[in-house]
């Protein structure tokens, strides 16, 4: 406990800044758009297969003082397509899925997770907001192909989330309640 006498209330009043000092700061790492893609499928009840991807994101892995890292992905849902399907992209973008007008950002935010998982693979665990809600996902890290996954080699991430969770309960009769997404990431600026 600090007295205050002169010199130790000093001490006490820097103790804070030199606490600040003295831990690293954060880095980030930026995915690189022109070697990275975002995309999701929807299953109908008949057995048709919709892939659609996402062309608008921003994706970030934040460097943490303790080693660990932390990832944040937002998607532009307004963008969100099925090639060649434009009546489909359109439904895709409408107020009965992703609801793009009055949500025009998806987003993921990771818990922190030791480097390691990229590359020996394993669960990525996060928050994903969607048309307003908010829910705990669960997405799972390939293992990488090389020893600097994001550099020399993809980091792939697969993942299946719930749309009736998301406020997203119409056409339950035609197409599946899972949606698949999928991530291929590789890194700008510095890498793990």
């Amino acid at each position: 406990m600090c007295r205050f006498r002169a010199r130790a209330w000093l001490a006490c009043a820097l103790l804070p800044f030199a606490a600040a000092v003295a831990q690293e700061p954060a880095t980030t790492s930026w995915f690189d758009p022109a070697h990275s893609a975002l995309g999701f499928e929807v299953r109908t009840r008949f057995g048709q297969q919709l892939d659609g991807e996402f062309p608008r994101y921003e994706g970030q892995v934040e460097h943490l003082p303790d080693g660990r890292r932390r990832v944040t992905i937002r998607v532009a849902t307004g963008e969100a397509r099925i090639p060649g399907r434009p009546r489909y992209t359109g439904w895709m973008r409408g107020a009965s899925f992703f609801d793009a007008e009055r949500h025009p950002w998806m987003e993921f935010v990771s818990e922190p997770y030791p480097v390691e998982l990229l590359r020996e693979g394993g669960t990525l665990e996060g928050v994903l907001t969607l048309r307003g809600a908010s829910h705990r996902e669960r997405l799972q890290v390939a293992p990488a192909a090389c020893d600097q996954p994001g550099r020399d080699c993809d980091i792939l991430v697969r993942g299946g989330i719930e749309r009736s969770h998301y406020g997203m309960r119409e056409w339950q009769v035609a197409l599946a309640d899972e949606v698949r997404l999928s991530v291929r990431v590789r890194l700008r600026g510095t890498l793990p």
